[in-house]
């Protein structure tokens, strides 16, 4: 039976503050801070428990080996001898932010019958750029039964950032849909991460029907804003949109279009008047989890609890539960470290309609796994690391030790 499992990405040993991500201003604030890794794994370890006690299926992927001494190979350096923007660069602990690590079509949507992953190549930042290999690795043994049809990276110079700039609408997860693509266009003093060719290519790869599917341009006030992927401004799930007023460029004719393609959409917009753009993109208010509730309990909103401290954000909210909309629970949760990094919930997670039972169980997640992984983290993970130790080779040491602990302990010997 197909469902929506969300696999959440375990935060890396190697998570630091060294403020790589242009145009995101939480990375940019909060840069050369020190930064708590144990902390930031523990965070996301509980919020995969708070979502299973929700009833929400749950998977994970680990983090990827670093610092990446093989790609500074390629740049002709080493650990020791690059300059530090290309060491922090290597060090980089960002496939955390699971929503970027592949876009995702659900088999009622591909003319194959297939579910599609396309791993995202990430070029625009160097500290992404050179995730790709290693999360295609696990992807293929996560998704190896013939149900997936698991593709490698559109090529550069085409930026394809992932599922964070792509939205599902549909009758219900099992139900064919209608597909989302939200692209941008550079200009301003921050980078427009995902190209229309390069969503054009995936839902060509994806097979799609193109009567069901939509490439929406995302607003370049929101971008020069700081809302880098469309999921700082907008989330979709089901039959629903939530939205700011000013995640698309036209938001009239993107509206208009929606609508056309997938009549049932019920659009849950904020206006720029409740809840300024600064202080959406602040809150991370629309890089939650729109999440359908088991037993028809309607749709919960699993949000950093940042959105609970900024009052604009949290009278909104508290008005739309108390009406008839669709959102009917808050379910804030602590994501402080990854929210100080730039990412919130949605960014920690990548959506995938399968059938469980095709999926391999060493991803998916219960309450022993997690107790297993957390348990690994207390023990292995460095509680601080400051912008000065990414020069540390005792430090190399430890996290790669940390991160040989982990596959160990869920038996994933293969991605060492």
């Amino acid at each position: 039976m197909l469902t929506e499992i969300n696999f959440d990405g375990i935060i890396g040993p190697t998570h630091n503050y060294a403020g790589l991500s242009r145009g995101n201003t939480a990375s940019a604030s909060n840069a050369g801070d020190v930064s708590q890794p144990r902390a930031a794994a523990l965070q996301g370890v509980e919020k995969m428990r708070h979502n299973l006690a929700l009833g929400l299926p749950q998977g994970y992927f680990m983090p990827l080996d670093r610092p990446d001494a093989a790609w500074l190979e390629t740049l002709s350096t080493t650990l020791a001898e690059a300059e530090p923007h290309l060491r922090a660069q290597a060090w980089s602990a960002s496939s955390m932010w699971a929503a970027n690590a592949a876009t995702v079509s659900p088999a009622p949507d591909s003319d194959d019958g297939r579910c599609h992953l396309t791993v995202a190549n990430l070029v625009t930042m160097p500290h992404r750029s050179h995730e790709w290999p290693g999360t295609l690795a696990q992807l293929r043994l996560a998704f190896a039964d013939p149900a997936f049809a698991v593709h490698g990276p559109v090529p550069a110079p085409f930026g394809d950032e992932g599922a964070a700039n792509h939205m599902r609408l549909c009758a219900g997860h099992g139900a064919p849909g209608v597909e989302i693509f939200v692209y941008g266009i550079g200009g301003g003093r921050f980078p427009a991460r995902q190209h229309l060719d390069a969503s054009r290519a995936i839902a060509r790869r994806h097979r799609l029907d193109p009567a069901r599917t939509l490439f929406l341009r995302q607003s370049d006030m929101a971008i020069q804003g700081g809302a880098f992927h469309n999921d700082v401004v907008a989330v979709a799930n089901e039959r629903v949109l939530f939205t700011h007023e000013t995640a698309f460029e036209n938001r009239e004719e993107a509206h208009a279009a929606i609508r056309a393609i997938f009549p049932e959409v019920e659009i849950v917009e904020v206006p720029a008047s409740a809840v300024s753009l600064p202080e959406a993109i602040r809150s991370y208010l629309f890089n939650a989890q729109l999440v359908s509730l088991p037993e028809g309990d309607g749709m919960g909103l699993v949000l950093p609890t940042e959105a609970r401290e900024t009052p604009s954000v949290w009278t909104w909210l508290e008005a739309h539960v108390a009406g008839d909309g669709p959102i009917r629970r808050l379910l804030p949760v602590d994501v402080r470290q990854s929210m100080a990094n730039g990412g919130g919930p949605a960014c920690l997670r990548l959506r995938v309609v399968a059938d469980p039972a095709t999926v391999d169980p060493r991803f998916l997640a219960d309450e022993a796994k997690l107790d297993r992984i957390a348990a690994v983290v207390a023990a292995h993970w460095p509680e601080a690391i400051a912008p000065g130790d990414l020069a540390s080779a005792a430090l190399v040491h430890d996290v790669r030790r940390a991160r040989a602990a982990l596959l160990d302990a869920m038996d994933l010997g293969e991605l060492v």
